[in-house]
């Protein structure tokens, strides 16, 4: 049986994953970090891949429908009880389908280790909305790449709102932070083999379906922000710059939605 017991106190020391929920504050947590991951579905996918619960949080009517198993799965750790009401007071939000799960970190690989076989990557350069985070890790699931890499700017992709967008496919997705930010990742990128094309305008842009892309047997998409784009010297130092033809004098995409079809198109080979 699972080791369930109903929150009658907010303030209990073992809420402080849930009461605190500053991803400062959980990223020192323990020894090594915890994060939460939202949604039974989500949840789930964290298991499966290897993730270790530290305890969950659970809206009572879920103890027995439709997130009955995650229960059962966590049996060794605690499980905390309460009303939908209690426990948005006690996070501050209201939970998306009654779950949070706590969570053990894991020691990132290197580069190196992550890169192993992959022919198609996405490189995010400096991306902070935690939203763009996640919706382009689950194009990168959905779209056959292998791998993301991040610059030491972005944001932390198991930060809980990337996660919950992402659909739990941050745990599925091989991925890792580069050494070094921007222009010299490039060159650690070509360093273990990869032509480089930065998703940019300018003079020299080509189209994502040039023939000479789709050509290049290990290719690494590189993604910027939002506001200001890739800088200068991350796409002067770049093999390709490449850019999704577009109708009605329209010049760009949200990030999330160009990384979609830009990855749809470079990796049709696996799709």
């Amino acid at each position: 049986m699972p080791d369930i017991t109903e929150i009658t106190d907010l303030s209990l020391p073992e809420l402080r994953p849930y009461r605190e929920t500053s991803e400062a504050e959980l990223l020192r947590y323990g020894d090594s970090g915890i994060f939460i991951a939202e949604s039974p579905k989500v949840i789930r996918t964290a298991l499966a891949a290897g993730y270790r619960p530290v305890s969950l949080l659970m809206e009572k009517k879920y103890l027995t429908g439709q997130a009955a198993d995650i229960a059962e799965a966590c049996r060794d750790v605690p499980v905390y009880t309460a009303s939908g009401d209690v426990l948005t007071e006690l996070t501050g939000f209201r939970l998306t389908q009654g779950v949070l799960c706590a969570m053990h970190r894991r020691e990132l690989p290197s580069p190196e280790e992550v890169l192993r076989g992959a022919g198609r990557i996405a490189v995010l350069e400096d991306i902070m909305n935690q939203t763009n985070v996640g919706a382009v890790f689950r194009s990168a699931a959905a779209l056959g790449f292998d791998a993301v890499l991040l610059t030491p700017s972005c944001s932390d992709p198991l930060f809980r709102r990337s996660v919950r967008v992402s659909m739990g496919t941050v745990f599925q997705t091989p991925w890792t932070y580069l050494r070094s930010g921007s222009p010299d990742y490039v060159e650690e990128l070509r360093e273990l083999g990869f032509a480089t094309a930065a998703m940019a305008l300018r003079r020299d842009t080509v189209s994502i379906s040039d023939p000479a892309l789709r050509a290049e047997k290990k290719l690494a998409v590189i993604l910027g922000t939002e506001g200001t784009g890739l800088k200068d010297a991350s796409i002067s130092a770049c093999d390709y710059t490449i850019k999704i033809p577009m109708a009605n004098g329209v010049d760009s995409l949200n990030v999330a939605a160009a990384s979609a079809v830009a990855f749809w198109e470079l990796n049709k080979r696996k799709i």
